[in-house]
């Protein structure tokens, strides 16, 4: 006797995620409407109950939820219990126009759209990498907040009339050396300076820590410190800005064109096209905000004219000839492009335009880089 075997039917589960719960809205294979189906704990326990029961009568699931501050933890747990999940971005995903917005709402409109396929996923690092990744966010937090102790500082002193003396640059050992020498005429005016003095320089430490801990686990990595290394051979591209495009980045191999790894960075120019109309403006800024940093001070380095330093130079050494010869054309390229848009349409513009080719050739640096790791 032969047992007619049925297809499994999928189910399409979307999950509205917040930090204590998870709104759950069910669309089954076929044309029906999603339904809301429950509000469970955002708890690992939940969540394999909330599988077991969708799973029950052998139905496939697929699941969805959107990138946010919940992280991939969701993500990787639900493919431990065999269910395929994607983690959706946010900006690309459709909105229904409307003044009603609630949890239940979100996640049937997610349902509905990851059963018609009109979801694009992120790329999900695994845990090694997405470590590295906040370790190397956590030092740009760091640098940033370093920033603003050294502007209050300043302010302080402008408040009080007190100025370094003529030559003294600031933030040079110099000024470090005269800030500990400065004396105001109010004892209360002084605790404040000491204070802020005080925070600056523990803002400055948490950098330098943070960058010594980024150098000896990006090492530790034998991946990540290749690719760390072949990027260091682009002119303005030092251990830092290449570190923090590897785990930003993660697989260059995502990325089928340069464009679209440009298109990642939000470096690439806006457009509003209506018919015969085309009009382009400013950079789009919809994408990866440190690779951008990175990508706009690293094409500073265009505005002087090619050449290979000592470091440089040292850099290369053991490096393929092949991927030398990027890194000088890269150079010659970059540097002609700068000189001949900053007459044309400002320097800043044209940093810019610099750094969104920049952008290219670390996209062919880490494409070939990832064919000599696969072979």
């Amino acid at each position: 006797m032969i047992e007619n075997s049925t297809p499994r039917s999928t189910r399409f589960v979307a999950l509205d995620v917040h930090k204590a719960t998870i709104v759950v809205a069910v669309a089954e294979d076929g044309d029906q409407q999603p339904e809301s189906w429950d509000k469970i704990p955002n708890d690992p326990s939940a969540v394999r109950k909330m599988v077991k029961k969708l799973g029950q009568d052998g139905h496939q699931l697929k699941a969805v939820y959107e990138a946010g501050p919940t992280g991939y933890g969701l993500q990787r747990q639900l493919a431990d219990l065999g269910v395929e999940c994607i983690v959706a971005v946010p900006t690309l995903i459709p909105r229904a126009h409307g003044r009603v917005k609630t949890d239940k709402r979100d996640a049937i409109l997610l349902a509905r759209l990851l059963r018609r396929g009109d979801l694009v996923p992120v790329w999900v690092p695994d845990p090694t990498i997405e470590a590295l990744r906040s370790l190397a966010r956590a030092r740009y937090d760091a640098k940033e907040n370093h920033q603003r102790e050294r502007q209050r500082l300043n302010k302080f002193l402008l408040h009080w009339g007190v100025r370094p003396p003529a030559g003294v640059r600031a933030w040079t050992n110099r000024h470090y050396r005269w800030l500990k020498e400065v004396q105001l005429s109010e004892p209360a005016a002084q605790v404040a300076f000491e204070d802020y003095r005080a925070f600056e320089q523990l803002a400055q430490e948490r950098v330098r820590r943070l960058e010594q801990e980024l150098r000896t686990w990006a090492e530790q990595h034998p991946r990540l410190a290749l690719i760390v290394a072949a990027l260091q051979i682009l002119r303005g591209i030092g251990f830092l800005s290449a570190a923090t495009i590897a785990v930003e980045v993660g697989d260059f191999r995502r990325f089928a064109a340069a464009t679209s790894f440009m298109h990642f960075i939000g470096i690439t120019p806006s457009e509003h096209s209506s018919g015969e109309s085309q009009q382009r403006g400013g950079i789009t800024h919809a994408g990866n905000r440190y690779l951008r940093h990175v990508m706009v001070q690293s094409a500073h380095h265009s505005r002087h004219q090619p050449g290979v330093s000592r470091e440089l130079q040292k850099r290369m050494e053991d490096m393929p000839k092949d991927m030398i010869e990027i890194a000088l054309k890269a150079q010659q390229r970059l540097h002609y492009r700068y000189r001949s848009l900053s007459r044309r349409i400002g320097q800043p513009k044209a940093i810019v335009a610099v750094a969104r080719e920049l952008a290219g050739f670390v996209w062919a640096m880490g494409q070939h880089m990832e064919e000599v790791l696969a072979a």
